[in-house]
């Protein structure tokens, strides 16, 4: 059995907990959305549930105390009848928006390689399932 490290030396465990913490708010359906559009200054909830399609009005406000929660999104509340609350996107969400701008264009630039790809392995992935014996095969145990 091999001793070697399952991690790189240069990679630390805790580190790579906090890259997981920082894809799950990048790998949301909605976090980023939400964090693009509360960018330019605040947005009240109306304005933000208009401006993401798709997103249900209970997905919205989960999806917000989350981003408040991890320091992404201050929520304001103003003392008005009824009171009126808006949301703006930190600078550390802005710091996280512009990270995500290289992936998205890594994301653009490779889409077409990835679905070749894709293709390719399906098409070939067909051809090695038709040479497999079968299942009931008694020479495979």
């Amino acid at each position: 059995m091999s001793t070697r490290p399952r991690l790189p030396d240069d990679v630390e465990p805790d580190a790579c907990a906090a890259f997981r913490d920082a894809l799950d708010r990048v790998g949301s359906k909605w976090g980023i959305a939400i964090i693009a559009a509360a960018g330019d200054g605040p947005i009240r909830f109306a304005e933000l549930h208009r401006s993401i399609p798709g997103i249900s009005r209970r997905m919205l406000t989960l999806t917000l105390r989350t981003l408040e929660r991890d320091g992404l999104i201050v929520r304001t509340v103003h003392p008005t009848v009824p009171p009126q609350v808006e949301y703006t996107a930190t600078a550390l969400a802005t710091e996280l928006f512009a990270s995500t701008r290289a992936l998205s264009a890594w994301a653009e630039n490779n889409h077409a390689k990835i679905a070749a790809a894709r293709a390719a392995y399906d098409d070939n992935a067909a051809a090695r399932h038709d040479d497999r014996r079968p299942v009931d095969d008694p020479n495979l145990y």
